[in-house]
């Protein structure tokens, strides 16, 4: 399915992707293609994405997301991608995912879960 993230500055992401799980409103939830029609907040968190060659993870603020059985299209606030494209400037995006998230998270346990998958990420690459 085609999976469309885009912040105020621009599109941060853009691809066809086998999974994504969203950090919304009311819990996580997951999209797989084919998934119902829906309309949802998003709150800080991140954006996990599986793709056939891997995952990423797409760190933001605030958001909403529309799913359609073919697509996912998300409109948020900031993001922040962490991917193993970024090679060096990991730990740059590390630091500007945890300032993110620092901002905006609405608990100290949400934001020690979303840094626990920030720092996951990084001793990945």
């Amino acid at each position: 399915m085609k999976l469309e993230i885009v912040a105020p500055l621009g599109k941060v992401y853009e691809g066809e992707v086998k999974e994504i799980t969203l950090p919304g409103a009311d819990g996580e939830f997951g999209v797989l293609e084919g998934h119902a029609p829906l309309v949802s907040t998003l709150k800080a968190g991140t954006i996990d994405i599986k793709k056939d060659s891997g995952e990423e993870l797409v760190a933001i603020n605030w958001g909403y997301v529309e799913v359609t059985p073919e697509q996912v299209n998300i409109i948020v606030d900031e993001a922040v991608p962490l991917s193993a494209s970024q090679g060096h400037d990991i730990a740059d995006a590390v630091a500007k995912a945890k300032k993110l998230m620092a901002d905006f998270a609405e608990s100290n346990q949400a934001l020690a879960y979303t840094e626990g998958k920030i720092e996951s990420v990084a001793r990945n690459f």
